[in-house]
């Protein structure tokens, strides 16, 4: 399965950089979130290599909930998309987006993988492994090695959304005291903890289940933990919420080793 969502991710973000070189237009969605065709392409070509390869977990993607499809029954497993994390980072010509592929189940991220085509990174986690990938600009893997998250020593690395941050954030960051802020954009925040270039990423602004879940699955696999407010691990899968929408994550804190604590 791992393989088959690495495959995908690089089909995906293929396609992303084709569309981000060539430009195109933004649309808005009803939450007034940006939306281009390298949203729209890129979750076509994961939902359908995912249908495809395993036709009874069903799928949950962006742009598919954003239209109102989304499976009645999630059963025990299901997949968790997001075809382009970042689209704000796509738009303004950053370089930070990524191509967003997990598996759930029983509310657990289990199998994620993370690319950021632009800049050529690429990560996967599985239980008991995650690694950094190398790929070449043929969109080819060439090589890979594991990677796990560091005990947090002082001062420690915070990474923070760019386009998200929020007055939480900021007193969060204060109460950490002297510790080395790093911005960066999507999931890949996730991932620097995973890979120890940094230990803790806390946030206090909305994200959805697709924004998180394969990030979520690499720092696991890596060690790390992502919590809520409460100290439980962020659960996934959530419907019905009395507060929120469904898919809706509360506020987290993602660490490393002692990170956060």
């Amino acid at each position: 399965m791992l393989g088959v969502f690495e495959r995908l991710a690089l089909a995906a973000g293929r396609e992303v950089m084709r569309v981000f070189d060539a430009g195109c237009a933004v649309d808005q969605k009803s939450d007034a979130s940006p939306v281009t065709e390298a949203d729209r392409q890129s979750e076509k070509i994961i939902l359908d290599g995912l249908r495809a390869a395993f036709p009874d977990i069903p799928c949950v993607a962006e742009e598919e909930a954003s239209a109102g499809i989304v499976p009645p029954d999630l059963d025990d497993a299901f997949f968790l998309v997001d075809p382009l994390d970042g689209t704000k980072e796509f738009v303004n010509r950053r370089t930070d987006f990524t191509v967003n592929i997990a598996l759930v189940r029983h509310g657990v991220p289990e199998i994620g993988v993370v690319f950021a085509p632009c800049t050529g990174r690429f990560f996967s986690g599985r239980p008991g492994r995650a690694e950094a990938i190398d790929v070449n600009g043929d969109y080819q893997i060439i090589g890979r090695r594991p990677i796990s998250v560091r005990a947090g020593v002082a001062p420690l690395t915070i990474v923070a959304s760019r386009s998200h941050n929020t007055p939480e954030t900021e007193a969060y960051i204060r109460t950490v005291g002297a510790a080395e802020i790093v911005s960066v954009g999507s999931s890949l925040k996730f991932c620097l903890v995973a890979g120890a270039e940094a230990d803790v990423y806390p946030r206090f602004g909305r994200t959805m289940e697709w924004d998180t879940a394969a990030g979520d699955a690499v720092l696991r696999a890596a060690g790390g933990m992502t919590r809520t407010l409460d100290g439980q691990p962020l659960a996934y899968g959530k419907r019905n919420q009395s507060d929120d929408v469904d898919f809706a994550n509360p506020h987290f804190i993602a660490s490393g080793k002692a990170a956060g604590q």
